[in-house]
């Protein structure tokens, strides 16, 4: 079961916040601290999940970066 940086897990659908700004590959923007994204996606690693964010389409982030709204 993935965990965020608090150590709670996270389910699919949940919300998250992002906890530092990330530089996303293949994008020439950052995804900034604090941006929220919804209805997340559990992947088969247990440090990974699946998001749909704006403007960066579907993205895979690790859970180390995330905390749990």
């Amino acid at each position: 079961m993935p965990k965020d940086v608090n150590g709670v897990e996270l389910n699919s659908g949940d919300n998250v916040s992002v906890i530092k700004n990330l530089k996303v590959k293949g994008a020439s923007t950052t995804l900034k601290r604090g941006t929220t994204i919804k209805n997340i996606k559990l992947s088969s690693k247990d440090n990974e999940i699946e998001a749909k964010v704006d403007k960066f389409g579907t993205i895979v982030l690790k859970t180390e970066f995330l905390k749990k709204i």
